[in-house]
């Protein structure tokens, strides 16, 4: 099933990541971002109903100059320390995660040749484009968000972890890594798959039967795991 979901990913479809039974436990609807339409906005917000973000890979991200959200939150906790203001109590809890250690969100851009930045079009333009510059930097170019971007926006950006799966197992991490070894650019949208009858996250038995019913690939964290921890290996055998 992981080939498949690598050769899917390949191919610009959408896969099916399931992260882990001790972790969200939660599905995500992915697709590598350089291949992002109007379509594929849609169906994500329509099929899966979550937060459509774009993660990033770690070495791009350095690149680019991205950072940690909650490392801007803790500036501003610098510029209010001893104030009493509630941003002040905020910025101090930054990162307080129930389920993990820290968070992967980076800034929230908007492409600055879209309107509002929130329809299918404005996104999915900006999702493209920031696999662009992923793409460009990785290959040594030097690129200026700032000339193709704003922010805020609506998209929000992940940055992975820079150990990737060996420093966090988030989706972020586990749709990077796929992205990785299917050989694309390795920016990826991603987005929970959630249960309008029950509030909560679809079950995973419900998303592994989203998949079947539309013939996509659905694939677990562990199985991305051990490819990534196997392809790593090879790596350092070949060092």
């Amino acid at each position: 099933m992981i080939e498949e979901a690598i050769e899917a990913l390949g191919r610009g479809e959408v896969v099916l990541i399931y992260d882990f039974d001790s972790r969200e436990r939660e599905t995500d609807l992915v697709m590598a971002a350089e291949f992002m339409t109007p379509k594929h906005l849609y169906q994500l917000r329509r099929d899966a109903g979550g937060l459509i973000c774009t993660a990033i890979d770690p070495l791009a991200c350095s690149a680019l100059g991205l950072p940690y959200f909650v490392d801007i939150l803790r500036c501003a906790c610098a510029e209010h320390s001893g104030s009493a203001s509630s941003i002040g109590s905020l910025c101090e809890r930054a990162g307080d995660l129930t389920y993990d250690s820290k968070s992967s969100f980076s800034l929230w851009v908007n492409h600055r040749k879209t309107f509002t930045g929130i329809t299918d079009v404005d996104r999915s333009l900006t999702i493209t484009a920031l696999a662009g510059a992923a793409k460009k930097a990785l290959q040594g170019c030097h690129v200026d968000l700032s000339d193709e971007f704003r922010s805020p926006g609506h998209v929000p950006v992940l940055r992975a972890a820079p150990g990737l799966i060996k420093d966090r197992r988030g989706q972020t991490e586990l749709s990077i890594a796929l992205a990785r070894a299917a050989g694309v650019t390795p920016a990826t949208v991603v987005c929970e798959m959630l249960d309008g009858e029950t509030g909560r996250a679809l079950s995973k038995d419900d998303a592994m039967k989203y998949a079947r019913d539309h013939g996509l690939a659905f694939v677990e964290g562990e199985d991305v795991v051990e490819l990534y921890n196997r392809t790593m290996a090879l790596a350092d055998d070949t060092d």
